[in-house]
């Protein structure tokens, strides 16, 4: 099983949209696929049509209570993609696993391969906090969604260093496997800036497919479904699909289902 975990300690740059899509389009390329809603907000879980009535155990389960994964995944409306949603009560997870002895592994612990997945996303909070550290060291790698402004610059500074903190620490194994620039738009001449100065410096890490500014990818969460299912032909789902892509090639050889 692949686990990648997409993380950005900025809020508002298109994590939980990505993970949606992106695990739409996998699970639409025949790969049995898990999406992992981290965030206490829960938004991955509504965007997917997950309800919070329907949500009888969650992540905050696994975490707190040690509940093993398989007892607390659902199915999703879409064919290949199950869900573990997230709770309110994830947000006071970081509080009650502060004395635990395992507290930085306990995502890691219950993604085992018998579980039956081909790949494995993971929607962090926009928080480098202990949700946060959880997926980083349960993931084999790391999709890093980039805004086009010049805050998200500094953003993607701090989140290098925790990854190499991790690295050292923790979860030797971790990768990058590429950052997604995201809300992409090509009137703004800011964007072509923030885009040339990230290429500049990261070179090949940056996937050539950029995700637009796109108002049917804003539309799709409130009717609860994936804008590829929402408007498969709008430029923001073609954009995904085509990061999709991408993101398959940038797998080592051996992990290729598709």
């Amino acid at each position: 099983m692949i686990r990648i975990a997409i993380a950005n300690q900025k809020g508002g740059v298109g994590k939980t949209t990505t993970a949606i899509n992106v695990a739409t389009a996998l699970a639409a390329t025949g790969w049995k696929t898990l999406l992992i809603d981290l965030d206490p907000q829960g938004n991955a879980s509504t965007g997917i049509g997950v309800g919070a009535s329907e949500r009888e155990a969650s992540s905050y389960d696994v975490l707190v209570d040690k509940v093993p994964v398989s007892q607390c995944v659902m199915p999703t409306r879409i064919p290949n993609l199950d869900l573990l949603p997230a709770t309110v009560d994830l947000s006071g997870a970081e509080v009650e696993l502060v004395s635990a002895d395992d507290r930085a592994h306990r995502l890691q612990r219950t993604l085992t391969p018998e579980l039956g997945y081909d790949v494995c996303l993971i929607d962090c909070p926009p928080s480098l906090g202990l949700l946060t550290l959880n997926a980083l060291n349960a993931a084999d790698t790391l999709l890093v969604p980039l805004q086009c402004e010049f805050f998200a610059l500094e953003g993607l500074s701090q989140l290098l260093q925790t990854v190499e903190r991790v690295q050292q620490r923790f979860n030797p194994d971790l990768g990058i496997i590429g950052i997604a620039l995201t809300m992409y738009d090509r009137r703004n001449r800011l964007t072509e800036q923030v885009s040339d100065d990230v290429r500049s410096v990261l070179g090949k890490l940056v996937f050539e497919t950029v995700i637009p500014r796109n108002v049917r990818l804003s539309e799709a969460p409130s009717h609860g479904v994936p804008a590829l299912i929402y408007d498969h032909a709008c430029a923001g789902s073609r954009a995904y699909m085509a990061l999709a892509r991408e993101l398959i090639t940038r797998l080592p050889e051996k992990r290729k289902a598709a």
